[in-house]
C-alpha cells in the first residue's frame, strides 16, 4: 500500500534511510539522521511536495519523495526526485511502484520536470530511472568524498 508520509513515521524512515548513510556512498550524507532531523525534512517536503511511503507487512518497507531542485523562484516547476527502500525489499518493483505513484501527484502540482541524482556506479538505480523514462543529462566526475574515495554523480532528467 502507498500512503502519503507523516512526522509519526520519521522513526522507520530513519532506519531505512540511515543503514544507507552508514553503509554505501548512494547518500552523502555521512552521519546518521535523528528522528528530530527526519520530522523537520518532511513537514518540509509535505508543505508542497509528496512525500510517500511503501506500507507491507504492517511497516514501511519504502519511501519516496520530491524536493525543490533549487531555491530560485524560476525553478518551482523542477523537482529532484528520491527514492530508497528497506534492506531486503529492493528488486521487488517497489522503488518503481512509489515513483509512479510520486510522478501521478506531481503531475497534478503543475510540476514539470523531475531530476535524478544518482551516485556512481549504481546500476540498479540507473536501472529503474531509464525504465521510467529518465534521460541521462549529466555526468560530474569526483564531486564526493565518502569512505575515503572519490565518487561521480549522474543527473537523469524527466519531463512530466
Amino acid at each position: 500500500m502507498i500512503r502519503s508520509a507523516t512526522t509519526e513515521d520519521a522513526s522507520r524512515i530513519c532506519e531505512i534511510y540511515n543503514n544507507y548513510v552508514l553503509h554505501s556512498a548512494i547518500t552523502f550524507e555521512e552521519q546518521a539522521v535523528s528522528v528530530d532531523e527526519m520530522q523537520q525534512r518532511i513537514d518540509e517536503v509535505v508543505a508542497g511536495l509528496p512525500w510517500l511511503v511503501w506500507v507491507e507487512d504492517q511497516e514501511i518497507q519504502g519511501f519516496a519523495y520530491a524536493s525543490k531542485w533549487k531555491g530560485r523562484c524560476a525553478y518551482r516547476y523542477s523537482v529532484e526526485s528520491t527514492v530508497y527502500l528497506a534492506q531486503g525489499w529492493t528488486r521487488r518493483g517497489i522503488g518503481s511502484k512509489l515513483y509512479e505513484a510520486l510522478f501521478t501527484e506531481l503531475r497534478q502540482s503543475k510540476i514539470h520536470v523531475v531530476m535524478g541524482g544518482i551516485a556512481l556506479p549504481n546500476d540498479a538505480s540507473i536501472a529503474v530511472h531509464e525504465k521510467l523514462g529518465f534521460e541521462k543529462v549529466a555526468h560530474f566526475r569526483e564531486v564526493g568524498l565518502k569512505f575515503g574515495k572519490w565518487i561521480d554523480v549522474g543527473y537523469w532528467q524527466l519531463f512530466l
